[in-house]
This record gives structure tokens, C-alpha cells and sequence, in this order.
């Protein structure tokens, strides 16, 4: 590891980071291309054979549209294997897969947007514009598919005989070697789906497919999806030429959900068998992973959420056994830190049965069944690879500060966890199967993301600091961190503040008061900000953030603090915050504006609400407004079954419209099928019959993030417009 932190302090030292004259950073430049941190891969990933790193890689003229680049893991030159533009029929994808693209926040992406390694890492297939593509290390590309439909979710059998896909809602497999397709489901139409994933599965469960090949290749596990239970909700995608009606099937909290079950079909001989998942429908399926060639594991989690049972699955019959169950007085939270080892038998597991997050080793053999490997009051973020030859597993979590997210190894049979990434930044990684490579992204609060191939014997930065934003980093602005008491008196909270450097000595200065407050979001961390806060702080603006209560990475208590109560802790601690940050030195405590999108935009009105004059403006995007409009899975974690009671429904609901005494300027996309406009037409009606003004910005075609660069640099000349006029008092062109 000390190849990463020696490379890291090279970048960090180069001559390209000296400060040079430059024009003030405007709003302009900031959605510009060439982007101003660089082109930072995405997606990449080594290969099978660990040969090999591929990801996806920006142009240098489009930043939303991405090609396919490979470079040997051991250095040398970068290649372009797959060039999208070149490539590209013009086709258009379907519906259903622009919402799966929208589901995995890659709506507004062009060109590749995914990609899988074949098993045997020397060649890659590849989706692009509806059809498929294998894309070999060396040589001409070869179309798979040329078909009017859209084929999704494509993925290589495990050892690389078959490509399956959905297409016109049927699960299909092509055999590469026979070059034969096939159909292995029949039914699908209408309402009903094979091998993908439903709704509040891609949204909010974070499993984003239906489909699972055995490590053989001779089995595949099929999910069928039912939507006719579902209700129908008649939305109106407003775009810019036109209004198109969608009849959108969408489960709103207390209402049905899609009927989901498995089937294990074998694509040589045709036979299917029926997975015995339990007689009450009512439930989620939460993941599936193969144990071994004959077994599976399937994860069923109850509707309430409190209990998630771990059933081992006989592929030959479908009959299924309890190996052992999660419960919560809360919720259980899901993860994908399930990870088979080589005899079949025995898997690593996550748990916050101890209050945190931890692994465990599962072994049918042992008396405790559930042995824990890893221990403390932190959490783990994720389970990386596992070397069962070295006796090692690496992960990712929080064990020194929940604000620095890092990447620990650790023995299979306990002990204590080595850091392995340098204190004072927070990492993202990923890493072959054994943990042997790993690409890690590090940034810190004043330097931007460094990407780092690393090795047993190597480390190669791959990422260049010669970025348009290198000359900028003497300007450059970090917060402070702290902690403060939240409205309890007890429990600490982290918070960020940013003070800009233009302030005259003795003068205040006002407060961009950013806020999301929601679960499974963390604002407050040891990395790399946005540059839209240093344009606000160069514009004379502090930034301010804290994360109270309910927000991840602190354990389960910390979090079930909003279980049933939404809008209630949170608000407390974001009024206890703002106390507090009105006590500090250079701070006008006249002008501070709260903003925050989708929950965030929720919490700004829930603020402007139940505090009036509190604050001196309010920014609202995408907010929900009430929690009935909003879909089961994640809705009824919090607030449980409006159906069996409505009360904290009731309670968590924007509804005091009449109290709102502070401008509020309030923001939405018009085809939004995440946080619906319902949401946004339901409070608007309600401020209106109270009499009370309000700003609004639409944006026609736009859905849940306004991602088109032109459009989000209009949102954000729409919201400095409105906080120059309502908190600065000032009139003028945005720049």
C-alpha cells in the first residue's frame, strides 16, 4: 500500500497544481466541456483473468457520452475498443429500458452505458443503441443481436457458453458457440415480465436484474413479475414538443405490489422447475445468488420489512430450507455482501444484528451457525473479495470516523482489520474476485479524485492531474469540520462549513445551507466538494451542511431515530444546527437559505413549514410532499402500512402551507416517475387556496435529476436569481 500513498503524493506535488491567474469560476464553465475535474472513468473494471482494465470513458467533446477503453493492469497504452459513435445503428432503446437506465441514475448517459467481461477476459459484451455487441480485446467487434426490440440486462453465462437477455419481456439465451437464440419464457406481454427486475426492486432495493446463471452454465434462475395488482397511476411526461399520457404501473405505500416468483430453467433440455418461495405472496424478493452448481440462496424479505429470511434452494426440485433469519424492531437493511466460498457449503454474510454492520461467516457445520469476523462500534460498508488462499478478506467501512470511508484487510478467522488507504480522504473501490488488484478512488477535501490501480507489486495512478480545474486548487476552498449537539442534547452530529474568502474583516456573510437529511445519504464526509459550492463561495456565500440523525454509516440506533417519525428528528437537528451556526463569528443569521432535493427538497419545506422566519429563503426540488404519493418499499420502512395506520402519514405530510412565512422557490421536472410532479401539483394547489406566494420552476422533459448540462446550469442560474433577490436583496445577471 505504500506504492498508493507515494504515487498519490507525486500527484499531489506536481508542478500542474501551482496556482496561475485565471477568470472568476462562473456557472457557465462549471457545465462546460471539457469538465473542469477531468474525465474520470466510470465503471471500470479488471478482467477474469486480472490481465486486464476496462472501463468507460467520457469524450473529450460530450461529457454524457462514454466509449468502451482497456489497458493491461501491468502498464502500457490505453486502448478504445469499443468507439460508440462508430458503432451506433442511430437506433433508439425502449421504453423499459430508458426506466431502467433512470432507475440506476444513467438516464441522461449516451453511448455505452454498461458493459460485462466475458469469463475467460478476452473479449466483452456490450449494449449500445438496443442491440448487443462482443467486443474482443483485439480484432472486429461481432453483433450478436439486429433486431427493431430492445434487448436488457444482457449478461455472459459464468463460463461464457451463453448470452442471456429480455427482450419484448421473455427471457432469451444465445448460445455463442451454436450461435442458436432461443426462448426459455413464453408468457411474457401485458402486465407480466421474465428476468427483470420490478419497480421498487430497481429503485429502491438496489437489485437491478431478474436473472442468474448457475457457476455451470447448465441452470438459469428467472424471475416472473405480475404487475396486474398493481395500481395505475396516469402520469403526464411533459416535454418540450409534446405531452405524452403514461398509464404507469406504481405501487404507492399501502397499496399492492407486483407479484413476484422464480423459476430454474436449463436451457439444454428445456426442463423448469418452480422455486418453492413460501405461501404468502405479500413479500420481497430481496437477492438471489447461486451457493453452489446445485443450490441456491434467495433472500425473502417480509412487506413490514422486519424480518429477512435466508432460504437455501434444491435446484432439482425447488423445495426450499430457512437457513436462518434477520429481524429488526425497525427495518433489516439489505446489502450485497453475500459471497460463496469454494466448498459449496459455507458463505460470508453482513449483519447489524450486534447494532452495527459486520461480517459473518456462515457454516452449516458450526453450533452458533453465524460466526462474526469483524467487530467495533462502526459499521462496514461493503465486502470487496475474499482470498481463501491467502486466508484474508478485504473490505470497506468506517472504523476509525463514519467520515472517512476506507479499506481495511482483515483475516478470515477474525482478529484486527489493517487499513490499507491513507487517514484524511474518503475511498470508493472495487476489486477481483480475490483482492489481489483493486482500483481505488481517493479524494480529500481539497484535492479532486485520484483514481489508482494497485497491485501486490505495483501502484499506477491512471488518472492525469493536468485537469482545466489543476490551476485552480491554491484557490481552492475546504471546509471545517466539527460537531455539534443534536435537538436531544446528546447525540453529536458532524457538520461542514465553508466561509469564502472574499469576507472584509468585520463583515457577515450569508449561508448556503445545503441539506438532504434523509436515510442512506451522508453529506458530511473527508472528500472532494462540489465546484457549484465554490461558485457560490466565491460569490460571497458560507456553505453549511450537517448530518442529524437518521442519515447512514453511525449504526442502527443512530438511524431507527426517524423510524415512524419522518420529519421530526431530522427537523429538530437541522433547527438545533442552525442555532448553533447563527452563534458563529462572521455569520449572518439573517440570511441563511436552505436548499435540498427529492427528500432534501422535502426537508426544506418541512423547514420553511413548521419553522417560519427561521430562515431567509427556501429552495425545494423534486420534494415529496406526501408520503402516501411515494412507493411501498421505501415508504413503508419509515412510516409502516398507511392502510393499518395513517397517522405518521399524517403527521410526516407538508401540510402547514398556512405557517409558510418565507420565500420559497419550488422546483420539478415534469416527467419525473421517481418522486412524481403529483407531489410538486399537490402542494402548489394547497399554498395556493392558503394565499401564499411562491416561486416555481418546471422543466419540461426532465425527470428526477436535471442532468443535461445546458439544463443544470439553467437551474442553478434560476436558484442564484431567486437567493440574489430574496436573501442578498439584490438585482443582476447571473454569470
Amino acid at each position: 500500500m505504500q506504492y498508493f500513498l507515494m504515487a498519490l503524493l507525486a500527484v499531489l506535488a506536481s508542478p500542474l497544481m501551482a496556482a496561475t491567474a485565471h477568470e472568476p469560476l462562473s456557472l457557465a464553465r462549471v457545465f462546460a466541456d471539457p469538465p473542469l475535474l477531468g474525465t474520470l472513468p466510470r465503471a471500470a473494471r479488471i478482467s477474469p483473468d486480472g490481465k486486464w482494465l476496462a472501463y468507460l470513458k467520457p469524450r473529450a467533446d460530450d461529457q454524457l457520452r462514454h466509449d468502451l477503453w482497456i489497458e493491461p493492469v501491468a502498464g502500457g497504452r490505453a486502448l478504445m475498443v469499443a468507439d460508440s459513435l462508430a458503432m451506433s445503428a442511430g437506433g433508439a432503446v425502449s421504453e423499459a429500458e430508458l426506466m431502467r437506465r433512470e432507475r440506476a441514475r444513467l438516464a441522461a448517459s449516451r453511448g455505452i452505458v454498461e458493459y460485462q467481461w466475458a469469463p475467460d477476459g478476452q473479449s466483452l459484451l456490450v449494449p449500445l443503441d438496443g442491440d448487443l455487441w462482443l467486443v474482443p480485446l483485439a480484432g472486429a467487434a461481432r453483433r450478436l443481436t439486429e433486431t427493431q426490440a430492445t434487448e436488457i440486462d444482457a449478461k455472459i453465462s459464468p463460463r461464457g457458453r451463453y448470452v442471456s437477455f429480455v427482450r419484448d419481456q421473455n427471457l432469451f439465451v444465445l448460445d455463442l458457440d451454436g450461435k442458436r437464440e432461443q426462448a426459455l419464457t413464453r408468457e411474457g406481454g401485458g402486465l407480466i415480465s421474465y428476468g427483470v427486475a420490478e419497480f421498487v426492486a430497481q429503485e429502491e432495493m438496489d437489485r437491478m436484474t431478474g436473472q442468474w446463471w448457475s457457476p455451470d452454465d447448465r441452470r438459469i434462475v428467472i424471475a416472473r413479475v405480475d404487475e396486474q395488482p398493481v395500481k395505475v397511476a396516469v402520469r403526464a411526461a411533459i416535454g418540450a414538443t409534446g405531452t405524452r399520457v403514461t398509464e404507469q404501473r406504481y405501487p404507492f405505500a399501502g397499496t399492492p405490489n407486483a407479484l413476484v416468483s422464480l423459476a430454474i430453467h436449463r436451457p439444454d433440455d428445456g426442463k423448469v422447475v418452480q422455486v418453492d418461495l413460501g405461501d404468502d405472496p405479500d413479500f420481497y424478493l430481496a437477492r438471489v445468488n447461486w451457493l453452489n452448481d446445485r443450490q441456491v440462496l434467495v433472500q425473502r424479505q417480509s412487506r413490514d420489512q422486519k424480518r429477512l429470511d435466508v432460504l437455501l434452494i434444491e435446484a432439482d426440485t425447488g423445495k426450499a430450507r430457512l437457513l436462518f433469519s434477520e429481524t429488526s424492531a425497525s427495518w433489516v437493511r439489505l446489502h450485497d455482501s453475500l459471497k460463496p466460498l469454494r466448498d459449496g457449503r459455507r458463505f460470508l454474510w453482513a449483519s447489524a444484528r450486534s447494532g452495527y454492520r459486520h461480517l459473518y461467516l456462515f457454516d452449516p457445520d458450526a453450533t452458533d451457525g453465524l460466526r462474526q469476523l469483524t467487530h467495533g462500534a462502526f459499521d462496514i460498508s461493503e465486502l470487496l473479495a475474499v482470498d481463501e488462499e491467502a486466508g484474508t478478506l478485504l473490505f470497506s467501512g468506517f472504523r476509525e470516523t463514519p467520515l472517512e470511508k476506507a479499506v481495511y484487510r482483515q483475516s478470515l478467522s477474525g482478529g484486527e482489520p489493517k487499513r490499507l488507504t491513507a487517514m484524511g480522504g474518503w475511498t470508493e473501490a472495487v476489486a477481483d474476485d480475490r483482492g489481489r488488484a483493486m482500483l481505488l478512488t481517493r479524494s480529500t477535501p481539497s484535492q479532486p479524485p485520484v483514481m489508482e490501480l494497485l497491485t501486490d507489486t505495483q501502484s499506477r495512478v491512471l488518472t492525469s492531474p493536468d485537469t482545466p480545474y489543476a490551476s485552480r486548487l491554491n484557490d481552492h476552498l475546504a471546509p471545517t469540520f466539527g460537531t455539534l449537539k443534536a435537538a436531544d442534547g446528546v447525540t453529536d452530529l458532524h457538520y461542514a462549513l465553508t466561509m469564502p474568502r472574499s469576507r472584509k474583516p468585520g463583515a457577515l456573510v450569508p449561508v448556503f445551507m445545503e441539506i438532504y437529511a434523509g436515510p442512506g445519504v451522508q453529506r458530511v464526509r473527508h472528500a472532494f466538494g462540489s465546484l457549484l459550492h465554490q461558485y457560490l463561495l466565491q460569490r460571497g456565500w458560507a456553505i453549511f451542511q450537517v448530518d442529524g440523525r437518521g442519515t447512514p454509516s453511525r449504526g442502527e440506533a443512530f438511524e431507527d431515530a426517524i423510524y415512524r417519525r419522518l420529519g421530526y428528528p431530522e427537523v429538530d437537528d437541522q433547527i438545533a444546527a442552525l442555532q448553533w451556526l447563527k452563534g458563529q463569528p462572521g455569520i449572518d443569521g439573517a440570511k441563511v437559505a436552505v436548499y435540498g432535493w427529492s427528500y432534501g427538497g422535502y426537508m426544506a419545506q418541512r423547514l420553511l413549514t413548521e419553522h417560519p422566519g427561521a430562515f431567509a429563503a427556501g429552495v425545494s426540488g423534486a420534494p415529496v410532499t406526501d408520503w402516501r404519493l411515494y412507493d411501498t418499499h421505501y415508504t413503508e420502512r419509515y412510516l409502516g402500512n398507511p392502510i393499518t395506520d395513517p397517522a405518521p402519514y399524517d403527521a410526516a405530510a407538508i401540510s402547514a402551507v398556512g405557517r409558510l412565512a418565507d420565500p420559497l422557490l419550488l422546483i420539478h421536472g415534469l416527467a419525473d416517475d421517481n418522486v412524481v410532479f403529483d407531489h410538486s401539483a399537490r402542494v402548489m394547489a394547497l399554498y395556493q387556496q392558503a394565499g401564499k406566494m411562491f416561486d416555481t420552476m418546471v422543466y419540461p422533459g426532465q425527470t428526477h435529476g436535471i442532468r443535461e448540462p445546458a439544463m443544470a446550469r439553467h437551474l442553478w442560474e434560476t436558484i442564484t436569481r431567486f437567493l440574489d433577490r430574496e436573501v442578498l436583496k439584490e438585482q443582476g445577471a447571473v454569470n
